[in-house]
């Protein structure tokens, strides 16, 4: 792949009061002639932060769900690839340069990458984040919901990159908390809604509420290999135990008010 063929890619990423990891991620697309960011009307300094970006291109828009901003901000591109990223999503070294060389990436519709989950900067062996399209063509691509998240929903064929990116959430443990209420309310709604038949074998597992919150923290620690990770690791397995047990809450909750 040529360096004018990354000039058909352009950066997607939402905002909303990302002052803590938006600069990061941009760092890390200097080479992009235009990245597209929807913000849902940010009050920190995240447009302070944007602004110092020439390649920078602003949107904003009233925040209903996932889904429809990034559709939103498939209608503003331009190029015929979209690099679609979170803004906690730090390219790595390996990843940029895969994007310079890669020789067969115009026979693919969609590619996925995997991730790497760091705390506070450290990466960890193991996490529970799977591969995700992150590249793909712009013009066969469409977003979905998906419970409290949403996924693209690409036409043709697809493969995977060899470089990682680094998920490297820097927001603040209040933050991470009301993201967390907000999420697992419409996660709760969608495991009670849907058909057990549907249900994927772990969505099935966190249905049982008092199974789920061991099963991860022993998953996170053992299977994963976070006990290696030391402090890092063990905040990352009661991060994500924590947010089970708040969903088993919100299941008991619905329940109860349903009768």
């Amino acid at each position: 792949m040529t360096t004018n063929f990354l000039e058909t890619i352009t950066p997607l990423i939402l905002t909303y009061n990302e002052a803590p990891n938006i600069g990061r991620t941009l760092e890390r697309l200097n080479w992009a002639k235009r990245i597209v960011v929807i913000d849902s009307f940010s009050d920190d300094q995240t447009l302070e932060i944007l602004a110092s970006y020439s390649q920078v291109e602003v949107y904003q828009r009233n925040f209903d769900h996932f889904a429809a901003q990034c559709n939103y901000g498939l209608e503003q591109i331009k190029t015929e690839w979209v690099l679609s990223l979170d803004a906690d999503y730090i390219l790595s070294n390996e990843l940029i340069q895969e994007l310079y060389s890669l020789p067969e990436l115009p026979s693919k519709d969609a590619y996925f990458a995997k991730f790497k989950y760091c705390v506070f900067g450290k990466s960890l062996r193991g996490t529970l984040l799977p591969p995700r399209k992150v590249l793909y063509r712009k013009d066969k691509a469409t977003y979905a919901e998906d419970g409290h998240a949403h996924r693209v929903e690409v036409s043709g064929n697809y493969g995977y990159l060899v470089g990682c990116i680094n998920h490297d959430d820097r927001k603040s443990l209040s933050r991470w908390l009301q993201s967390q209420d907000r999420y697992l309310s419409i996660e709760a709604r969608k495991l009670l809604t849907t058909p057990k038949s549907k249900l994927s074998f772990a969505d099935r597992l966190r249905k049982q509420k008092a199974i789920a919150p061991i099963v991860i923290l022993v998953y996170c620690l053992i299977i994963k290999g976070g006990i290696l990770d030391g402090w890092a690791g063990w905040y990352y397995a009661w991060q994500r135990m924590l947010a089970e047990i708040l969903l088993a809450i919100r299941l008991i909750e619905l329940e109860q008010t349903h009768k």
